[in-house]
């Protein structure tokens, strides 16, 4: 059974950091281009970063240069290094993976950044 598991969430003072993890299983992530997004109540999940199977990565603009995905495909793990942190980064925040066989997300760990 495919599932992806997040930690790391919290509570931070704006400005502090926070390493999320995701830590995959039933699957190796090896192979995969793998996600985070995150939610805010009432809309959508919106993209953040990715990283592909060649370790190449794509953020979305309002983290660039403050947030860091890396694996460790040893680990079958996925993280996503926050800093500099702002309130606006407040959400919840998901891991996926998108296979042949369906589109995988985690149950998501909630970041809340205080001003």
């Amino acid at each position: 059974e495919v599932q992806l598991v997040e930690s790391g969430g919290g509570l931070v003072q704006s400005g502090g950091s926070l390493r999320l993890s995701c830590s995959a299983s039933g699957f190796s992530i090896s192979p995969y281009p793998m996600s985070w997004f995150r939610q805010t109540s009432g809309r959508e999940r919106d993209f953040v970063a990715r990283i592909t199977n060649s370790y190449s990565t794509d953020y979305t603009d309002s983290v660039k240069g403050r947030f860091t995905i890396s694996r460790d495909n040893a680990k079958n793990t996925v993280y996503l290094l926050m800093n500099s942190l702002k309130p606006e980064d407040t959400g919840e925040y998901f891991c996926r993976v998108f296979r042949l066989d369906g589109d995988y997300w985690g149950q998501g760990t909630q970041v809340t950044v205080s001003s």
